[in-house]
């Protein structure tokens, strides 16, 4: 037990260093210049979206080079967080369309209209399910039959596919104030003591903390970059480590969260409610 905390903390520093590292050497040689990557905060004051592909490379780096992950989830992890972070840029910095939400997005796509918003779905969709096939079957056993096999795989594989991007445009979701994506991230930290998937989550969760102090000073933010390549990686650490009813119940919990969004404002919730409100603003500049 202390062997895996030792690691799992070696785990989320080198994610924490490498997410850093990405951030200095981004923001020192800005892609396209610094000005493509500026927009305007809830404030009204000017901020980077660079914090954004600072974690996408940081978090993929240190995947790559974890100790103790089987190369398939390692290939499965970084192509989840790649593409979740790829696409993710494209809406960021190339964004047509007005429509908001899953359901716009995909109202946009059942009329032929190909919005980078829905580029983004499909990417990620795409991409998650390609991260699905890498990692290695959760099947039960039980199973007989080629068929049943067959398509109890697809299935499998459906499932799988569907947690990792829905766990991507979830996290995206709570990218509306400094810190928020973040904090969300955080409270995955003490699933990050198991096996493979737990490794994964220590990165996540590392490189989200090695950027908290720049998202909370209002610097810079994740933006749909960053907290879709975030969100992706979480949902492979979930696939990895979890079995068919895991992974059905994080299905339910992530379609319930993303219909509820449809409806009712998430930022108004956590206003309403103290416990939330205060972790909400701990570390921020008062609204």
């Amino acid at each position: 037990m202390i062997r895996r905390l030792l690691v799992s903390t070696a785990l989320a520093g080198a994610g924490a260093l490498a997410a850093r590292g990405a951030w200095t050497a981004l923001r020192a040689n800005p892609p396209g210049g610094s000005k493509l990557w500026e927009r305007v905060n809830h404030r009204g004051e000017t901020l980077t979206l660079l914090e954004g592909p600072a974690y996408t490379l940081g978090a993929a780096t240190a995947t790559v080079l974890a100790p103790g992950v089987p190369a398939r989830v390692k290939a499965a992890a970084v192509v989840a967080t790649v593409g979740g972070g790829t696409f993710g840029a494209i809406d960021d910095l190339r964004e047509t369309g007005k429509s908001k939400g899953l359901r716009g997005h995909l109202g946009e796509l059942a009329r032929g209209h190909v919005t980078t918003g829905g580029l983004k779905v499909l990417g990620i969709g795409a991409t998650g399910l390609v991260a699905a096939l890498l990692v290695p079957s959760h099947r039960d056993r039980a199973d007989s039959g080629v068929v049943v096999r067959l398509l109890g795989g697809a299935a499998d594989t459906l499932v799988s596919g569907a947690v990792v991007a829905g766990s991507a445009n979830l996290m995206n979701l709570f990218d509306l104030r400094p810190g928020r994506a973040i904090k969300v991230m955080l409270l995955f930290a003490p699933a990050a003591s198991g096996a493979a998937g737990g490794r994964l989550v220590a990165i996540a969760c590392g490189a989200g903390a090695g950027l908290l102090p720049v998202d909370l000073a209002e610097k810079a933010m994740l933006g749909d970059t960053g907290a879709n390549a975030a969100g992706a990686l979480l949902g492979t650490a979930a696939v990895t480590g979890l079995g068919r009813g895991g992974q059905l119940a994080v299905l339910a919990v992530v379609g319930g969260l993303t219909l509820a969004s449809e409806k009712v404002s998430f930022t108004k919730v956590i206003a309403r409610t103290p416990v939330l409100r205060e972790l909400d603003m701990l570390g921020r500049r008062p609204a």
